[in-house]
């Protein structure tokens, strides 16, 4: 995403929104190993709730689009 920033003169630069992504590991209990991924707050938070290996399966599904 991209937006301004607005300094108190009300001048306006533009400026990027990043997402918020980090380089964590996580232990695979089914391949016995650590995985390394860079994964947003939010994908972080959907592993930790489902577990690895279904959130990875979920990620590489292809979406449905009606």
């Amino acid at each position: 995403m991209t937006g301004n920033n607005v300094s108190h003169s009300n001048a306006k630069t533009k400026r990027r929104f990043n997402p918020n992504l980090k380089i964590k590991r996580f232990w695979s209990e089914n391949e016995g190993r650590w995985i390394t991924l860079k994964v947003s707050a939010a994908g972080m938070k959907n592993i930790n709730k489902w577990g690895l290996d279904a959130a990875l399966k979920c990620a590489a599904a292809p979406k449905k689009v009606y």
